[in-house]
Order: C-alpha cells, then structure tokens, then sequence
C-alpha cells in the first residue's frame, strides 16, 4: 500500500547528555504533525554530527508515531538514518519490526520524505498482515 501526504516539524535542539559533551554531538527533540493518508503527530529523538569536510555529516533519529493510517489507529515507530556526503545526501527511514500497536500491528515498511522549497511531503511503502 501507498500513503502520501505532508507533515510539519518542529527540531528543538537540546544540551548534550551529561558525560558526553566531549563526542561534539547535536541532538534535537522531533515533533511532527502529520496531514493526508497518515493523520497523526509523533515525537521523537535525533542525533547528529558534522564530518571535517564541508557538506558531510550524518545523523540518526528514532520517532513514534501515533494517528490513523488509511483508516486504521495505532502507532509505529520509525528509524532514520542519514548520510550527507560532501553535499549527496541519502536517507533511509523504516518501520522498526513489530512496533505497531491496535490496528497497525505487524506493519511494516519504509518513509520517504521530501522537502521542495522548505515544504516536507512524504510517500510512506507500507504493508499490513
């Protein structure tokens, strides 16, 4: 199945946890609001960090979502991983394996997600049992 819609994010950065400042590591707080086939919000967490060359850096973020998808209500969470490679950038962002709870249990999937002029849109490839 096929989910597409848009969504808004708030990024809040947040201090380092304590211990670990030396890593020289960004980590942010993830609030979304999600709009079209998927009607819900998530909340989440992200960790990044800049290469020593212009344009390359990396994160990770893990969120959970909770709304209704094409009908059915549950929650699910995702797991980004991101790569900028001198300015190429990839993403990967999966359904972790059996996170989805009431009538998302045992979705699986990937989420695409796609900023055009600062406006983020998403194509989310999903299958439920």
């Amino acid at each position: 199945m096929r989910a597409t819609g848009s969504f808004d994010v708030k990024l809040s950065p947040q201090p380092p946890a304590p211990g670990i400042e030396p890593a020289n590591l960004g980590r942010l707080t993830i609030d979304k609001q999600f709009q079209g086939d998927l009607e819900g919000s998530s909340l989440g967490e992200m960790l990044s960090a800049m290469g020593q060359v212009q344009g390359s850096a990396g994160y990770v973020a893990i969120e959970r979502v909770t709304g209704v998808l094409h009908g059915k209500r549950g929650s699910f969470v995702l797991q980004h991983q991101g790569l900028m490679d001198r300015g190429v950038p990839t993403l990967s962002v999966t359904v972790v394996p059996d996170s989805g709870t009431e009538a998302l249990s045992g979705l699986r999937g990937s989420f695409d997600i796609q900023i055009e002029q600062g406006k983020h849109s998403y194509v989310f490839e999903y299958t439920l049992p």
